[in-house]
């Protein structure tokens, strides 16, 4: 599912009904759910936390930022946070199937759109910074909202959307692109502060100061510290005493997971640790991780005791938790904390076999085909994950350990796509029934319900296509299991292969009943040609697999040797 977060800003932290207010707009929004509203009286700020699909985001933040024009007035406000607008920043962040490109182009669109409707002058920054000096939040907001006025004057402050003209009700607003923050804080068995704080100084991205033999510090020419870089590229740390834990701890905010991952600081601030004589007791997040990161770590931890990490969602998140002692001073609840998991609806994968059969054999015309085609790709790579699994630990298979860790990596990987695909085909049939339903009285209605229909209708064929171009991957898992694999689940790699092969049916079935409805000639042939090269090379590749596993269990019958 594509989601994206958004932290929008409001310079208002006093009056709970302005904030009701505007939260209200977000939470009235359909496809997002707000999930942290966050006050703070002597900043005289709210900083909002939702979640959605991009387009659903992109609305919700609109009408906040609108309904914040309305009830703010930044000529009277004061606060001890730096601030230049009724919403003074709105940055999008990419959590799954999102490209920060995407979001790039989803804060463009919402810059152009607050600019033209509601006359406010918008400012792009970090990834979506149409300038190098535009990247940082701090050099924009320079002068804050009282300088504005004659920063606007100044052509090199022009704003990125609409006209240099002062705003004295709203200011400003500056919409952006960037990484996930994951704020993360590592627990010592000292209430030593400042052994805390010489490990951040290691760690964080700034470094520490250089000090001479005689322990003082270096300046440069311009009379400024001269700094040892730091470990870790986007991590700021420092470090404290919290007496409600009675420990001190690194604590630091992660501003880009995939350079820097949580569980590789982790690792380094133990071996620190020990060179100062103290220990790691545990870790807290602080708020919600992405569900890769955790992912990602429970990948690592399992490679290192020489496992295999190709296991299940949640038994990854299990040893990612135990392994970092996240749950060491409060409870770790993966449904609470990973913020993909505070968007989960009532989907049809977490309900049982029977509840879903049952749903299936039902007068609903969904779940249908569509469904069970994507439920048999993931019953395929299951099963060669399975395979997997049950090879990797024999010690007579040590020579194919590395292929059998990678074959189930990738096998639930892809087991997840199609599981999630189930409820994107139940959900696109639904869009589809939507815009049949709409109005058609008018042109007008006829124009809107026939642009509806081709939309929806697009979505309907990408679905089960995305599953079906998944397929020549699950073969190609079925086929290593089957040639490598331990030889007594021979039969279950068999399976998989007929699973994928009934999966690559299923959706090019529902890919061709779907085109059906397309009025453009040239999408549907092309779509049409691509759906049935797929078939045939899965068809061919099925056969031959199903050839090697027919003949192999044959040979073991009574007499056959």
């Amino acid at each position: 599912m594509k989601l994206v977060e958004c932290v929008p800003n409001f310079s208002e932290g006093r009056d709970r009904s302005i904030i009701d207010a505007i939260t209200a707009e977000i939470e009235r929004t359909e496809g997002v759910k707000l999930l942290d509203v966050d006050p703070g009286k002597a900043t005289n700020r709210t900083v909002v936390t939702f979640i959605g699909s991009p387009e659903s985001a992109k609305r919700a933040a609109f009408r906040a930022i609108k309904r914040a024009s309305e009830l703010i007035d930044m000529s009277k406000h004061q606060g001890a946070h730096a601030r230049m607008g009724a919403t003074d920043v709105c940055p999008f962040i990419p959590v799954s199937e999102l490209t920060m490109a995407d979001c790039v182009q989803l804060a463009r669109e919402l810059g152009e759109e607050v600019a033209r409707e509601l006359s406010i002058p918008v400012y792009l920054y970090e990834e979506a910074a149409t300038r190098p000096e535009r990247r940082n939040l701090a050099t924009i907001r320079s002068g804050e909202y009282e300088g504005l006025a004659s920063k606007l004057e100044d052509p090199d402050w022009r704003p990125d959307f609409g006209e240099p003209v002062f705003n004295a009700r709203s200011g400003a607003t500056v919409i952006g692109a960037r990484e996930f923050l994951i704020a993360y804080n590592i627990n010592l068995n000292t209430r030593r502060a400042l052994l805390a704080r010489k490990i951040a100084n290691t760690i964080r991205e700034k470094g520490r100061p250089v000090r001479d033999e005689q322990g003082n510090f270096v300046y440069d020419a311009e009379g400024e510290k001269v700094m040892e870089p730091g470990i870790f590229e986007y991590c700021k740390a420092t470090g404290w005493y919290i007496d409600e834990y009675q420990c001190a701890q690194v604590t630091m905010n992660l501003t880009n997971y995939h350079v820097t991952p949580v569980h590789i600081v982790l690792e380094r601030v133990r071996e620190l640790a020990i060179e100062y004589g103290v220990v790691v007791t545990g870790s807290e997040l602080v708020g919600l991780i992405p569900k890769q990161a955790m992912l990602d770590a429970g990948i690592y931890y399992l490679q290192k005791q020489e496992a295999c990490a190709g296991v299940t969602e949640e038994e990854l998140i299990r040893v990612a938790i135990r392994s970092m002692g996240l749950d060491q001073l409060t409870p770790f609840d993966p449904r609470l904390k990973i913020i993909e998991y505070c968007f989960q609806q009532d989907v049809l994968v977490a309900r049982t076999i029977r509840e879903f059969t049952n749903e299936t054999s039902s007068d609903s015309p969904a779940p249908g085909g569509g469904s069970v085609a994507a439920l048999a790709g993931a019953l395929s790579a299951a099963l060669s994950a399975m395979v997997a699994n049950l090879t990797f630990p024999k010690k007579k298979f040590k020579e194919v350990q590395p292929l059998m860790d990678e074959v189930a990596l990738e096998a639930q990987k892809i087991k997840n796509f199609c599981l999630t695909a189930i409820d994107h085909d139940t959900a696109a049939f639904n869009k589809l029934m939507s815009a049949f339903a709409l109005p058609k009285n008018t042109e007008e209605e006829n124009t809107l319900r026939e642009r509806s229909f081709q939309e929806a209708t697009r979505e309907a064929i990408r679905v089960p296509l995305s599953v079906l171009e998944q397929v020549p991957v699950l073969l190609e898992l079925a086929e290593k299991v089957v040639r490598h694999g331990n030889p007594n689940s021979l039969s279950d790699a068999g399976v998989a292969t007929l699973m994928a092969r009934a999966s690559a049916l299923g959706t090019y079935y529902n890919v061709l009943i779907n085109l059906a409805g397309i009025s453009d000639p040239d999408y549907s042939r092309d779509m049409a040609e691509k759906a049935e090269q797929l078939k045939d090379s899965v068809e061919h590749k099925a056969h031959e697999i199903e050839q090697i596993v027919s003949g192999r269990l044959k040979e073991q019958l009574p007499g056959q040797k």
